[in-house]
């Protein structure tokens, strides 16, 4: 047993050597590894040392060197104050030094005007002395003596003063014609609209000959209920694929030939139907009545009329005069007179608005009673306008005073507008009478010898008898020649009277 026992002991003891010789080994090991990591942290921590000793050694040699510089900037700013001091005080002293110079001169120049104030007032008693003196030994005042010798030199140089007086009027005269000219000129290359004269009529296409029987409907009942409810004149004659519209009323002309057209589309010709398409005729009517008065304000850039007077503006597309299209001449005048009033320094937006709204009367003048100069005012008061504008307007073809520049200038617009060439019509006839009218009334007054009328009868030129009729009795005798044209004849425009009186004195040596 004893045996069997020893292998086991000595196992045991053999276990336990090998586990104390395992306990220091691992000891041992455990011992080196942590020296090795103590020497690793204290190598770093030695690096970590130098890092920020070379830091701050960097750090305090850059401050070191900052405060060199700051010292160095501060020494040359210093310096630079110094230097300004220095001059600010140099530009003292020189400031006081002429401040002293100016003081001393002023006391002077005020002593010499002291001293100058003596001897003017020394010399105008002397002066007065003398002219005692002079007009005792004369026996006049000094007023006697001067109307005397004015009446003298007045008598001497009486001629020469009245044509110099005379020249200078020509000279004056001539200068203003010449501006007044350029002035229009300018305006009216400016702005010049092109014309289409308007007539009173309107055709209207028809697709064959026999529609003509349906127009005409059963005894004429159609044609009938169609100038009934236009109020025009509708011609059906033998013309072939045409039918005339005839009124001198341009928004009843053009209401019919827009109901036609439809009726004429639409097959169905009949006295209920032209009474529908009629109807929506006016309402087109209207719409393009309004659409006319938009544009014109647009164009000519009056944007501050109220909505009923643009409608009312509008009308004046279907208007003429003397077939010049009244809107289109509105348009014309209010651009001619902004131009005008820009040459002149006039307020050009007045000149504007009121060019554009000086015919506006005719678009209710077949409604209201009076001129359309006078019903246009009451139709602008009734709208607030400007006074000024209003008085614009009604003086436009003088029936009022004019109250302004503007007012003169809107008549003159005008009358540029509708006397141009080509502006307006007129017949061969009317035109050779009223030439024949303005010589004659001419040739009615006493000591006239001649009459022509020239330049399309914008000038009537009067040759006088010069021994009937002196200077003066001519300036009456134009004043009397032109006011009797005002009052007897229409015509567009104005009329240039111009009175010739000369003495031709004829001898023959034989």
């Amino acid at each position: 047993m004893t045996d069997s026992l020893t292998p086991i002991v000595v196992a045991i003891i053999s276990l336990a050597i090998g586990a104390l010789i395992g306990y220091y080994v691992r000891q041992s090991i455990a011992r080196k590894r942590a020296g090795t990591i103590e020497a690793e942290l204290q190598k770093r921590i030695t690096q970590t040392k130098q890092t920020i000793d070379e830091m701050m050694s960097k750090t305090k040699e850059k401050v070191e060197e900052m405060e060199r510089k700051s010292y160095s900037d501060l020494e040359e700013r210093q310096k630079v104050v110094i230097k300004a001091e220095n001059r600010l005080f140099k530009k003292e002293e020189e400031f006081e030094t002429r401040e002293k110079e100016i003081t001393t001169k002023e006391k002077e120049i005020s002593d010499k005007l002291e001293r100058l104030k003596e001897i003017k007032r020394e010399i105008e008693s002397m002066r007065e002395d003398e002219l005692k003196k002079l007009e005792k030994i004369a026996g006049l005042s000094r007023i006697q003596a001067k109307d005397e010798l004015l009446g003298r030199i007045e008598k001497e140089y009486e001629s020469e003063t009245l044509e110099r007086i005379r020249k200078l009027e020509d000279r004056g005269t001539d200068q203003y014609e010449k501006k007044a000219r350029e002035i229009i000129t300018h305006a009216v290359q400016g702005y010049a609209l092109s014309q289409t004269q308007e007539i009173t009529t309107s055709s209207v296409a028809i697709p064959s000959d026999e529609i003509k029987g349906r127009i005409i409907g059963k005894e004429g009942r159609n044609i009938r209920a169609f100038e009934k409810a236009t109020g025009v004149e509708l011609i059906v004659d033998e013309t072939p694929g045409l039918v005339i519209i005839s009124s001198f009323n341009p928004v009843r002309r053009e209401i019919a030939k827009i109901a036609l057209e439809k009726l004429l589309r639409d097959g169905r010709i009949q006295p209920s139907r032209i009474e529908q398409e009629i109807e929506k005729a006016e309402q087109e009517i209207s719409k393009k009545i309004k659409e006319a008065g938009e544009a014109a304000i647009y164009e000519t850039g009056v944007l501050d009329l109220p909505d009923k007077l643009v409608h009312i503006l509008g009308r004046l597309q279907f208007r003429t005069s003397y077939g010049q299209n009244v809107l289109d001449h509105s348009i014309e005048v209010s651009h001619l007179a902004a131009a005008i009033a820009a040459e002149l320094g006039l307020n050009v937006a007045t000149c504007k608005k009121a060019g554009l709204l000086h015919d506006i009367g005719k678009a209710l003048d077949y409604k209201i009673e009076g001129s359309h100069a006078d019903i246009g005012g009451k139709i602008l008061e009734k709208f607030d306008v400007d006074p000024v504008i209003v008085s614009a307007v009604r003086a436009h073809h003088e029936e009022y005073p004019y109250e302004s520049l503007e007012s003169r200038i809107v008549q003159a617009a005008d009358q540029i507008s509708g006397a141009r060439p080509g502006a307006r019509k007129d017949t061969l006839e009317n035109y050779l009478k009223r030439l024949e009218d303005l010589e004659d009334i001419a040739l009615s007054f006493k000591g006239v010898d001649k009459a022509y009328a020239i330049q399309g009868g914008r000038e009537l030129r009067v040759f006088v008898h010069p021994k009937d009729v002196d200077d003066l009795e001519a300036h009456k005798l134009a004043k009397e020649v032109a006011q009797k044209i005002q009052d007897e004849l229409r015509y567009p425009g104005e009329i240039k009277v111009l009175l010739i009186r000369e003495s031709r004195i004829i001898e023959y040596a034989k």
